[in-house]
């Protein structure tokens, strides 16, 4: 091995480029012919609308650590890559690159501006990614907007068409103002903002026969019969004009009369009908709501279940529309403000006062939603979801808390998937209309992948009516129903014309063994993939699922370019190796968020050089071949590290297995360092300088190989730059990772005999440390009492001792007073102006303890009163050392 220190740098690049040109972690599908030997792991293909992230570094760090694992099990691992490329943020990352507007171009031209920008990004991603050294293969690689892809996106489509899973709707659709597209229920999130509460004063028709006053966070002031008007609080008094009902609790009797009256909307004048109903939220106030299409799902049920009309308010772009009358064209927040002008002007504004409250944002603008009527497309999903929750309870879930999250998720769910976007980038629904009738005509299988913007429909005339004129579908799906299709994208899914069935390319790949990701995309991503999924094959797409946590800052907050607390991944690695990133990822609890510290990439950049040196001391220990012992040579003490290794070993491959990851590399960490390095390195280099044992070089040997593999998945560059130093053989490449884990040597030892012995030779060790004197320096005799038995010699020859003598029993040891502290708390205000003489007493050693009690200076203390401090003094010839487990006496 070279010499100097680890040079991490030189050799993180050199492995990192060697491993793609070796392909050395390409998937052999070829070599699988069972596919219980195939191991599929399911990447969650990022949106590239920025730069790579210490988040992303974080998770694929888990994941690759999985990767490796596995393939050192003896199963052939498909890891591929993928972008999801074909979405809003794709969209909004070029309008902000080429500082455009996708509303200025043609369809088409727009997209093909997406993908050379994504092109762009992607390619520095990948040098990224690459620049860590993942175990990815890189010759799977895919994006979410490839023509292989758009064609399996459409066929999904589709299918579940032709299963009679989606329909076309013109209903009510949750609307973001801003990207000016639906979207769905799991891209919303809600927010805190600040807002006000309006009581505005609504008219009953024709005085009304009984009314009470109110409002819908307004306390009922009780008052009766004879008024002519009531009142309600909202926060969104834009949504006047579209207001078509006002509401009651059929249990709310003070309000009861206003039921079957009408009410006249102030500003705008038209008349509702009062209804009562036991969506009414009492609680919240008087009872008394107004209905507006559409201010929330409410609105929603409200409208479909009385057949209300529908008066749409807001358009797309979040403005006013001609229902608002004089407000029209105004955006919906410079209509609040001067709708409350003129409510206040007229008097219908009856109080305002600032509140805090949830609102409802698009996730990846933060703009507050709308609810608008529009044609839609939606994959019926409320029908099936204790089917979804079954299917998630075939997964093996680690950790197994966050399968609560997807189980409520599915059982809050209120909407089906609406999976149709307004946008200008992204995957064609491959759909015509007939312009008489407006029958849907699907694109066949066999011409997929289509655009109806700019292909012919299959047929000439409509299989309805028989029209023969068509109008194009010019929506887009939601990135999330192409996104949700990764496992079948990755296993080859396909339709087989000739066949008139739906194949795999690589069938031992569906279900995917492993589906990582993040907690916050279990709604997203996980469910999605879920139903597509099952509904396409029947089948539950993973057998496990691992969620990491979020990397936070070192206070753990969560990073945000706005905060200044994003740490940058180049920024990492320009400063720490990629192994010592690696060590710190893997110090997670899986599921739970990760603090950035440096402190621990610290801690994984002195176990690579404590590996490093430890190495290049074996090396200088041990022949270029192992040497050939028998186990029956070996020594006790030989024996038995390589039985405790072989213990090591099986702990680390369990909590690997079980995605325990900072069990398995603190445990490995701890035995390496301490028990190997500290204790077992040192006798062995002694043995073998001083000795020339050959057992202790097969041992040196043994241990070392082994200690590469377990901590191969973890250090991956270091550990493979040793091994091709150390045991690479022949002319061809054998990387480590693709060797076996360690199986175990079967090797019997005494465990609780052997780390006595260890823990004696550390104390003698420290012994003669202490005292300056040579690890050689002879010991007339050492007496043991402890279970050292078969390690007698290992002892004695290690630390050069003349005679070995153990004890059968215990020599003999005083317990002796070293101190008494008093509790000044208690003697204080016991003793007074006594506590100077009882400190006295105790200082010249003039009292006696009696029991719990202590005799001093005329005094008898309790033992509330003071405490004893002991300590065991060896009374005999020589000197007493105390090791874990034993008790050593030297007589040097």
């Amino acid at each position: 091995m070279p010499s100097g220190p680890y040079d991490a740098d030189a050799v993180e690049e050199k492995w990192q480029q060697r491993w793609l040109d070796e392909d050395t972690y390409a998937y052999r599908g070829e070599e699988v012919d069972d596919p219980n030997t195939a191991f599929a792991i399911d990447t969650p293909p990022p949106t590239v609308s920025g730069s790579l992230h210490w988040g992303h570094v974080y998770g694929t760090v888990l994941q690759d650590i999985v990767a490796r694992f596995t393939r050192m099990q003896g199963e052939e691992v498909f890891y591929p890559f993928g972008y999801d490329d074909n979405g809003i943020a794709s969209e909004r990352l070029t309008e902000r690159e080429l500082d455009i507007r996708h509303q200025d171009f043609e369809r088409r031209e727009f997209q093909q501006k997406c993908r050379e920008v994504c092109a762009e990004f992607e390619d520095e991603f990948t040098e990224n990614m690459q620049s860590f050294g993942f175990s990815i293969d890189w010759n799977n690689t895919y994006r979410t907007i490839e023509p292989r892809v758009q064609r399996i996106s459409q066929l999904s489509f589709i299918d579940l068409y032709e299963q009679g899973k989606e329909y076309r709707k013109r209903a009510p659709a949750i609307w973001c103002p801003e990207c000016e597209t639906a979207i769905s229920q799991v891209e919303t999130e809600d927010d805190e903002r600040d807002s006000h509460f309006h009581d505005i004063a609504f008219e009953l028709v024709d005085g009304g026969s009984s009314t009470s006053e109110g409002g819908e966070a307004a306390d009922v002031d009780g008052e009766s019969a004879g008024q002519d008007e009531f009142t309600i609080s909202t926060t969104r008094p834009e949504l006047l004009p579209a207001c078509v009902a006002v509401f009651v609790h059929p249990d709310d009797e003070d309000n009861q009369n206003l039921v079957g009256e009408e009410a006249r909307v102030p500003l705008f004048g038209h008349e509702v009908p009062i209804i009562a109903d036991e969506r009414v939220d009492m609680e919240t106030g008087s009872g008394i709501v107004m209905s507006c299409t559409f201010g929330d799902q409410t609105d929603i049920e409200w409208y479909q279940a009385h057949d209300l009309d529908l008066r749409v308010a807001i358009d797309e772009s979040g403005h006013m529309t001609d229902v608002a009358g004089e407000y029209e064209g105004m955006s919906s927040a410079d209509a609040r403000q001067a709708i409350v002008a003129d409510l206040d002007e007229t008097g219908a504004l009856l109080d305002r006062w600032p509140i805090t409250h949830s609102v409802n944002v698009h996730e990846r603008c933060g703009t507050g939603v709308e609810f608008l009527v529009a044609d839609q497309w939606y994959v019926e999903m409320l029908d099936s979801t204790d089917e979804y929750l079954e299917a998630g309870r075939e997964m093996d879930w680690y950790p197994e808390k966050m399968f609560s999250r997807y189980k409520h998720w599915i059982e809050g769910l209120q909407w089906d998937w609406c999976i149709s976007r307004q946008r200008s980038s992204g995957i064609p629904f491959p759909v015509w209309y007939c312009d008489d009738c407006d029958e849907a005509v699907m694109a066949e299988k066999a011409d997929l992948p289509v655009d109806p913007l700019s292909d012919e429909p299959p047929v000439d005339a409509c299989p309805e009516c028989g029209h023969g004129e068509f109008v194009p579908e010019d929506d887009v799906f939601d990135t999330w129903a192409t996104s949700s299709l990764t496992p079948l994208i990755n296993a080859g899914w396909d339709w087989d014309e000739d066949a008139g069935e739906f194949t795999m390319e690589n069938p031992e790949l569906f279900p995917m063994d492993l589906r990582p990701q993040g907690h916050d995309i279990i709604s997203f991503w996980l469910f999605h993939t879920v139903v597509k999924c099952y509904e396409h094959t029947g089948e539950v797409p993973f057998d496990s699922v691992m969620i990491n946590g979020m990397v936070l800052d070192e206070n753990r907050k969560k990073m945000s370019k706005s905060k200044g607390n994003v740490v940058s991944p180049q920024e990492v690695k320009s400063q720490f190796p990629v192994d010592a990133a690696r060590f710190w990822a893997a110090g997670s609890s899986i599921g739970d968020d990760l603090p950035y510290q440096e402190k621990g990439l610290r801690a994984g950049e002195k176990l690579l050089q404590k590996l490093w040196n430890a190495s290049k001391l074996v090396d200088s220990l041990t022949p270029e071949t192992a040497p050939d012992v028998d186990e029956s040579d070996l020594s006790a003490l030989d024996r038995w590290l390589l039985a405790e290794l072989d213990a090591e070993a099986e702990f680390v491959r369990e909590k690997l297995a079980n995605r325990e990851f900072s069990k398995a590399r603190d445990s490995l960490r701890s035995f390496f360092w301490g028990t190997f390095c500290d204790d077992y390195l040192e006798i062995a280099k002694q043995r073998v300088r001083e000795e020339d044992d050959e057992s202790a070089k097969y041992t040196l040997t043994v241990a070392h190989r082994r200690f590469l593999q377990l901590f191969a998945p973890v250090l991956s560059h270091i550990t493979e730059e040793i091994w091709q130093e150390m045991y690479s053989e022949g002319a061809g490449f054998e990387s480590v990772h693709r060797t076996s884990w360690p199986e175990p040597t079967g090797i019997d030892a005494d465990h609780d005999a052997g780390e006595t012995a260890m823990a004696v030779v550390g104390a003698l060790r420290r012994y003669k440390s202490e005292r300056q004197l040579p690890l050689n320096a002879e010991l007339d005799t050492v007496a043991v009492y402890g279970e050292i038995d078969g390690f007698e010699n290992d002892v004695r020859n290690v630390m050069h001792v003349g005679t070995l003598e153990t004890l059968e029993e215990e020599p003999e040891i005083e317990s002796v007073v070293t101190g008494i502290d008093l509790d000044y708390s208690v003697v204080g205000p016991e003793y007074g102006a006594d506590v100077p003489d009882i400190e006295a007493g105790i200082e010249s050693g003039e009292y006696e303890i009696e029991g719990d009690r202590l005799l001093v200076a005329g005094h008898e203390l309790s033992a509330e009163e003071f405490s004893v401090e002991r300590e065991r003094q060896y009374t005999g010839e020589g000197e007493m050392l105390e090791a874990d487990g034993a008790l050593v006496i030297v007589q040097a």
